[in-house]
């Protein structure tokens, strides 16, 4: 089993949650703020068997773009998500 760690800017949650839940995934939705540009974003707990994990980030995919954002004098391309995918050693439900 693995868990994804899915950090979406805000402004592609909404379409990455209905995704996910047209493919009857089950996610737990955190708020979170971002460091970076201090922009808004929302933090995914996904826990998934091994065999859909390629599923899932390419639901993520299609549904996050970058951008490309002003910071002072620079311009930097900012990624839709940033995904953690971890092994699971145990998981319960209680």
């Amino acid at each position: 089993m693995k868990l994804i760690i899915a950090i979406i800017q805000d402004e592609f949650i909404n379409k990455v949650i209905k995704a996910l839940m047209d493919n009857k995934i089950r996610t737990t939705k955190l708020s979170s703020t971002g460091g970076f540009l201090k922009s808004g974003n929302t933090t995914l707990f996904i826990g998934v068997e091994d065999k859909e994990v390629d599923n899932v980030v390419e639901l993520i995919r299609n549904q996050c773009d970058t951008k490309k954002v002003k910071t002072g004098n620079k311009e930097v391309t900012v990624g839709g998500a940033n995904l953690f995918i971890m092994d699971i050693d145990k998981y319960m439900k209680i």
